[in-house]
């Protein structure tokens, strides 16, 4: 059976508020203030916190 009437767009809009995409969120490392993810290691520096900080190997391109 088809819907007695068709859904309007405000009431389809209503309904797909909440997927809109949200942007990612950003720290500075406090070594290289490079951007970096929150609670992860730099990619650039290795710093993760004041006691550990990851030794990381440079890519060679062939």
């Amino acid at each position: 059976m088809l819907p007695a009437r068709r859904t309007s767009r405000s009431r389809t809009r209503t309904r797909r508020a909440h997927e809109a995409l949200k942007p990612t969120n950003y720290t500075l490392c406090p070594k290289c203030s490079q951007a970096k993810l929150p609670h992860a290691a730099c990619s650039n520096c290795g710093y993760v916190n004041p006691s550990l900080t990851l030794k990381l190997g440079k890519e060679e391109t062939a």
